[in-house]
């Protein structure tokens, strides 16, 4: 259940209700695509930086190491000891992303394993059993993924397709709530709103899926190509035809200052691999802009990544240090990297949402963005 505490314009400030706690929105959503984040971070070290939600992937946890096994197993939280909540993504985002290894038709996908090359096949029924076996607080529904840049025909046809998709999950999902096996009886399912570029099509697709009164609604295809601008735009033109009082998810989405404008649009949910991946490449997220560690100018700078900084990295450890763990591929360094960047995002969220709590988020925000905007300036 969602909770709409405030609201300042169009950015909301929430409290989303789950069998595994309550989710303080806006939020970033952490991702461990295979049941990990990448760059060793634990889930014990992910209770010290603030994380709320943990995000994984259905199309990968199914290819390895299964979910069924997983299920055995007692589910994907006991699998990898985290008591708060988990989002599985449904695979959908796979349909795009291996566009050379798949098929799609009405009863769902045929894929090629990345892995192995093996046949597999996914569809509406398929995507909720597996997500239902990983027993995650929220599954997303399987949708296509069109590319911002494919032609309105296919894009057209594309979204009717996901709607009736859609209308199979959500009948799947309570079926499936309702064995006596299931893990978890209570598990929450969000739409994804598609239709590239085009507004008309976007609006026409969200009021069509908010009639289904899911627990949530997620904007896809985004971030996929387009230009900020045009993002931002789809933002503008089809947040509004969502339902306010229920969460709203930008799926992929992004930088800081990404996180902040879509924020200010009445966006509460977020989820981007940037943190973990620029980490794992010693590029480090600071109020002042982003930092590579690979420069030499870091190589006796004793300061910590970023002054006042409470992640488990600032506290302790040099720039100096973590360039040279870096240079000499040691894993600490990407490791101590992507504790700050995570933190970083955990903790910028907690800013926006005291933000929000006091009124004052359209001058934080112009202030963020200006401090980061001057830091980039100067280095």
């Amino acid at each position: 259940m969602y909770k709409l505490l405030k609201q300042e314009g169009r950015a909301k400030r929430g409290e989303f209700h789950t069998v595994h706690g309550v989710i303080q929105t806006p939020v970033f959503m952490n991702v461990g695509t295979v049941a990990a984040i990448k760059g060793a971070v634990s889930t014990q070290d992910l209770q010290q930086i603030k994380t709320q939600v943990e995000l994984s992937n259905t199309y990968h946890l199914h290819v390895r190491p299964g979910d069924e096994k997983i299920k055995a197993m007692g589910g994907l939280h006991k699998f990898m000891v985290w008591d708060k909540p988990i989002l599985t993504d449904s695979g959908g985002f796979q349909v795009f992303s291996l566009a050379g290894l798949r098929k799609i038709k009405e009863e769902g996908v045929y894929f090629n394993s990345h892995i192995d090359g093996r046949k597999i096949f996914m569809g509406p029924e398929e995507s909720m059993q597996i997500q239902s076996n990983l027993a995650s607080t929220i599954a997303m529904a399987f949708d296509e993924c069109p590319s911002s840049v494919a032609e309105r025909s296919y894009v057209e046809a594309s979204v009717a397709r996901t709607t009736r998709w859609l209308e199979r999950c959500k009948k799947e999902m309570a079926r499936l709530n309702s064995l006596e096996d299931t893990i978890n009886k209570k598990q929450m399912l969000f739409g994804i709103n598609q239709g590239a570029i085009f507004d008309d099509i976007r609006i026409d697709h969200a009021k069509r899926i908010s009639e289904l009164d899911l627990d949530g609604y997620a904007l896809g295809g985004l971030a996929v190509g387009e230009s900020h601008e045009e993002m931002y735009h789809v933002l503008d033109v089809t947040v509004p035809y969502l339902p306010v009082d229920k969460p709203t998810y930008l799926m992929g989405v992004g930088t800081p200052a990404n996180i902040l404008e879509a924020v200010e649009r009445g966006v509460d949910f977020f989820d981007c691999v940037y943190p973990s991946r620029n980490g794992r490449h010693g590029h480090v997220y600071t109020n002042h802009g982003k930092l590579n560690l690979f420069n030499q100018k870091y190589e006796l700078d004793t300061r910590p990544i970023e002054e006042g900084c409470q992640c488990p990295t600032c506290q302790h450890y040099s720039r100096a240090y973590i360039r040279h763990l870096l240079k000499a591929k040691e894993m600490l360094g990407m490791r101590l990297c992507v504790l700050h960047n995570l933190y970083f995002y955990n903790n910028m969220m907690e800013e926006i949402r005291d933000a929000l709590d006091e009124g004052r988020f359209h001058s934080y925000k112009e202030e963020k963005l200006y401090q980061m905007k001057q830091g980039e300036n100067i280095k």
